[in-house]
């Protein structure tokens, strides 16, 4: 495919279900591209619920910013009890009792709904912190990362921030959520290319339908990368010929690669091999 842009390509990394090697996919390729001289180059760790990419880029801390959604805060003295809020509030975040006014801000999605139709100005928004970004660089790489806090389920929302720090003038490489749920369709949305990294085994064959359908219902382009390839299972395979899916790369069941990453060392550490295999892959997915 022909990726067209005004700015540098953006390159989603992501998969069906977790422990496929995502992560380190992400960080080789992104430390690939840069040690190759192919631009500048950052990775966005959006797996914000257990983010890891930190781990192996190692990356020195320059700032850490809170990230927040507006939730309500009524003003009783000013609410009439319409119920009003509470009718047009899709997560029951609050609610009109007789003449107590309840709200749930941990359930709130911040969309400013309630106060917007509240007739008397009653409903005032106020942020509520749901975790924070870390911003730092390793090796002249930028690196983003967000974490939500604990207990809270407000990933979207940090996804979201983090995507929001991506540069115009670099190349992104976004480490995505595993699964197909919201996380993931936020981190991987308007990006130019998506890499899916499976495993050939049945399961990660199931998975792996289910983040191409992902992928073509938000309308981006995807291709396969099999990792711990060579256990005789050929149903990625299989897959990838019947739906026209690009398979862009085998990663072997390699004892060296395990030892790199259980040391939390990227693909490049493994074999020098990697880094000309890696910049082949960008390059594949960007011609």
């Amino acid at each position: 495919m022909q990726i067209e842009t005004a700015t540098l390509p953006t390159i989603a990394v992501a998969a069906g279900k977790g422990g496929t090697g995502k992560t380190l996919l992400a960080t080789s390729l992104a430390l690939a591209i840069h040690r190759g001289g192919l631009g500048p180059v950052e990775l966005l760790d959006c797996d914000v619920e257990e983010p890891n990419a930190h781990i192996l880029l190692r990356p020195e801390v320059d700032a850490e910013q809170p990230v927040h959604v507006p939730v309500p805060r009524v003003d009783l003295d000013t609410c009439i009890r319409c119920g009003k809020c509470a009718a047009v509030c899709q997560n029951a975040a609050i609610a009109v009792i007789r003449q107590a006014v309840l709200t749930f801000p941990e359930l709130c999605s911040g969309c400013g709904c309630c106060s917007y139709v509240c007739p008397v100005g009653a409903i005032e928004e106020t942020p509520r912190t749901v975790g924070h970004l870390v911003l730092g660089r390793t090796e002249g790489l930028r690196f983003v990362g967000g974490r939500v806090n604990v207990g809270d389920q407000k990933a979207t929302p940090v996804t979201g921030a983090v995507k929001d720090q991506t540069s115009a003038d670099r190349i992104t490489i976004i480490d995505a959520p595993p699964g197909t749920a919201c996380p993931m369709q936020e981190a991987v949305d308007g990006s130019d290319y998506c890499i899916l990294i499976t495993e050939p085994t049945p399961f990660g064959l199931s998975d792996l339908g289910a983040a191409v359908d992902t992928c073509r219902s938000i309308e981006v382009p995807c291709g396969v990368v099999i990792n711990r390839a060579g256990s005789g299972f050929a149903g990625v395979e299989a897959y990838c010929e019947k739906e026209g899916v690009p398979l862009l790369l085998s990663i072997p069941q390699d004892r060296a690669i395990a030892e790199a990453y259980s040391r939390g060392e990227p693909l490049l550490a493994a074999q020098g091999k990697w880094q000309d295999v890696l910049v082949d892959l960008y390059r594949r997915v960007t011609a």
